[in-house]
């Protein structure tokens, strides 16, 4: 069985260039119209060919996507952008509506397609099908659990590819299939403007004591009826793999390129020695290493069941580690320039998170960019000098334990 391929967010370059440093073998990123990610960062008209130019020479892959669901008025723009992107040359476009399917196909054959989440396949005849009309990957429904990818990479055509989601937010709705966005505020999730409605905070109210709120408990920080588990399956990969799954993605084009960093460094280890070692049990620090970027309570979402655990309580953020700063270039004298992320001061122990090491170190003194001493750095984005640890180089981050 070939390699499987790490598949990471890229919600703009930053995004794209920690993915690519720390380990991932593609990336999937979007245009300014037609993704489902509309208030990421996006790439515009000329940055996306640079972007494709930089993944290219690093011998990635990118995947852009076209998968929001298609109004008439937004067939003609969908062509012209699946023009360029054949043109530009990318690895894959990323599409969800019929209509987007057979546009493609019209406009720009040589592009290949990898069918989105959010058409929703649960079964090997849907993915079959799919295949069919120009399909070259499915990737599939987040509500499947692991005996159902499993019978659908069994029965599937020769050639076609089966791509599942290993980490990050999972959606309220299935598969991503919402309208409470749109209800609410007018944000059309299916085109990419979701607001998150799901992790929002409500409470009860009864139809003859209009304005008097009852609240109902869950935990200290209030309700919170939709909001899901964020998905883990760093300790489970090597059941998606021998099921026969060939990409593993990684939720997170809203996040920073910290959090890109992180969640794609730890799965590349985890990758690297599932192969390597495959009678080797799992290395339970690399739980650990994930958890050091924001996330919510994590679980296996539907793999393992058919019914997910209830949410915790909460959607409150938690996180092993603080991220402090990104170092940007070295200087003179063992010296290195950072942007400072959150507050820390002389005499504190942080690490560098390099690609696949981090290293411990006391602050010894710091200076600003003009340098001048300083005992602290309070304000974010202060760009400060400081010693950091041999091997240490632009593009790494710093961040603070907080176990």
């Amino acid at each position: 069985m070939e390699k499987p391929e790490l598949l990471a967010p890229a919600g703009a370059m930053p995004q794209l260039i920690a993915a690519l440093r720390y380990g991932a073998d593609a990336v999937y990123c979007g245009g300014t119209n037609f993704g489902l990610r509309a208030y990421a960062g996006n790439f515009n008209e000329s940055e996306l060919p640079k972007a494709v130019e930089l993944v290219h020479s690093k011998g990635k892959r990118i995947h852009v996507t076209l998968n929001a669901y298609l109004y008439n008025a937004d067939l003609d723009g969908l062509a012209d952008a699946a023009r360029n992107l054949e043109k530009i040359g990318v690895d894959a476009a990323i599409v969800a509506d019929p209509a987007a399917v057979e546009i493609c196909r019209e406009v720009a054959p040589k592009l290949p397609l990898h069918l989105s989440t959010q058409a929703n396949t649960l079964n090997y005849r849907t993915a079959n099908f799919w295949h069919r009309q120009g399909v070259k990957r499915v990737i599939l429904a987040r509500e499947l659990n692991m005996e159902d990818v499993r019978g659908i990479c069994a029965k599937r055509d020769e050639g076609l590819e089966i791509e599942t989601f290993v980490h990050g937010a999972v959606c309220a709705s299935y598969s991503g299939r919402c309208v409470l966005s749109n209800y609410l505020t007018g944000r059309d999730a299916n085109q990419g403007q979701c607001a998150q409605a799901c992790r929002w905070k409500y409470t009860l109210m009864e139809e003859k004591r209009p304005g008097e709120y009852l609240p109902v408990f869950e935990d200290d920080h209030g309700t919170y009826f939709y909001s899901s588990h964020d998905l883990c399956m760093i300790a489970h990969l090597r059941d998606l793999w021998g099921a026969g799954v060939c990409s593993f993605k990684i939720e997170g084009r809203m996040k920073t390129d910290y959090y890109v960093a992180t969640v794609v460094g730890a799965y590349r280890r985890a990758i690297d020695n599932m192969l390597e070692h495959p009678d080797a049990p799992f290395d339970e620090s690399l739980l650990y290493e994930v958890g050091n970027a924001s996330h919510r309570q994590a679980s296996t979402g539907f793999y393992y069941t058919r019914r997910p655990a209830d949410p915790p309580g909460g959607v409150e953020y938690e996180r092993n580690a603080d991220y402090i700063a990104k170092v940007l270039e070295e200087r003179d004298n063992g010296l290195f320039l950072v942007e400072q992320k959150n507050k820390f001061s002389v005499g504190e122990t942080l690490q560098v998170l390099s690609p696949g090491i981090v290293r411990q170190f006391t602050v010894d003194s710091m200076t600003d960019a003009e340098g001048n001493p300083i005992e602290s750095a309070p304000h974010p984005k202060e760009l400060v000098l400081l010693h950091l640890p041999e091997g240490t180089v632009a593009g790494d981050y710093l961040r603070r334990s907080l176990l």
